[in-house]
């Protein structure tokens, strides 16, 4: 296989599974900030998962594409889903589960994909080299890389909103100062990936939540062996 077939199998293999984990992430923050009681992505037609109302042409697609072909974590980002603070029942409490919103969407994706996997796999009796089976692959991939990142506890990822959701007012407000900064937060991020130095911290905390998915699915797999 050359390297443009190279390229064109993997874009196939995760296009999906890309565009749906930041899609349903960002979606998942609004339904939450709706919850209690912003409704500002619901109206602007964001809760929804539609890609097409999400995709960020250089986050969503190139960034997540070229991370992959440097065998890096699949990371990339949508348009981020405008959240009112100021409208919450308690901003200031409640930031932290509209921010936790997508990482749990993200695990619960990924574990969908391990079931479907495991159903592809021992139900059907495809080979893990099927082009359905990497799919599922890439889709556990990408949503274990997209949760452990996103819970890097730096302003603007939503690890960085959970801890000043936490922390008292007056650590709070300075800590928060830092997503003026987020572009920068976020290349730091990527070159430090690039350097190794945060590539360990990222590929470990995959493995653990790839492995919390396993586990959940092994009962699935006893009963279908």
């Amino acid at each position: 296989m050359n390297e443009t077939d190279s390229i064109i199998q993997t874009i196939t293999v995760y296009i999906i599974p890309v565009l749906f984990a930041i899609s349903l992430h960002e979606a998942a923050h609004g339904y939450v900030a709706r919850y209690f009681g912003d409704s500002t992505a619901a109206d602007l037609g964001r809760l929804t998962a539609n890609p097409l109302k999400h995709i960020d042409p250089f986050g969503t697609v190139i960034l997540p594409l070229v991370l992959s072909l440097l065998s890096l974590p699949a990371l990339g980002f949508a348009k981020p889903v405008p959240v009112d603070y100021g409208r919450l029942r308690n901003p200031k409490k409640q930031m932290a589960f509209v921010a936790a919103a997508g990482p749990a969407a993200n695990f619960a994706m990924g574990l969908a994909w391990t079931i479907l996997w495991v159903i592809l796999i021992q139900v059907f009796g495809l080979s893990p080299d099927d082009f359905f089976a990497k799919m599922a692959q890439a889709g556990w991939g990408v949503n274990s890389a997209m949760c452990v990142f996103n819970l890097i506890p730096l302003p603007p990822l939503d690890g960085g909103r959970i801890v000043t959701g936490i922390l008292p007012m007056s650590l709070a407000r300075p800590y928060a100062r830092i997503e003026r900064y987020g572009l920068w937060v976020f290349i730091g991020l990527i070159v430090l990936m690039q350097l190794g130095v945060l590539t360990g911290f990222l590929v470990r905390g995959m493995h653990f939540v790839q492995g919390i998915w396993h586990l959940l699915v092994y009962p699935l797999q006893l009963l279908f062996s």
